[in-house]
């Protein structure tokens, strides 16, 4: 989408001044469009990854179970680390380029590589002993069943 009138794109072209407003806005340009493609990548905090891999990840709870499920395109299973902690689950590995190029150029590439570490908060009462791991065609589908909650007793208070 171009905001520019005529005239001053007609100018800019032929020679725009660098100190210009138009200079500005062509600078603004590229800020946001490298923040669409990376969000806070050009910030330094601790807590953003910067230019790292994360996968997306779906998480569904239901009465019985809880289901997490990871996009891992191109991992090796053998590449994975998960963890349950508590109610922490804790999804680890590395994405390794493996691609080998034989006198081939290319201009662009959008392949993702490197560590990620992701970290989710589980409701209560997922049963350790019995979740269940399936890697397949780049999803990692981990279902982790729930405990039955005990019924509350109610306690009767004496008084003496």
């Amino acid at each position: 989408m171009n905001l520019i009138p005529w005239k001053s794109k007609q100018r800019s072209e032929n020679g725009g001044e660098p100190g210009s407003l138009l200079a500005l806005r062509h600078e603004m340009d590229r800020l946001f469009d490298a923040f669409v493609r990376e969000p806070f990548g050009m910030l330094d905090v601790p807590w953003w990854p910067q230019g790292k891999w994360m996968p997306a990840v779906d998480v569904a709870e239901s009465e019985n179970e809880v289901t997490v499920r990871a996009e891992l395109p191109g991992m090796d299973p053998k590449d994975l680390d998960v963890q349950l902690v508590g109610n922490q689950l804790v999804l680890a590995g590395e994405k390794k380029d493996r691609s080998e190029q034989h006198g081939e150029n290319f201009f662009h590439s959008e392949t993702r590589f490197g560590c990620f570490r992701r970290s989710f908060t589980l409701p209560e009462g997922i049963d350790s002993e019995q979740v269940q791991a399936d890697y397949a065609n780049g999803v990692l589908t981990l279902r982790m069943k729930k405990i039955k909650p005990t019924p509350t007793k109610k306690i009767e208070v004496q008084v003496k």
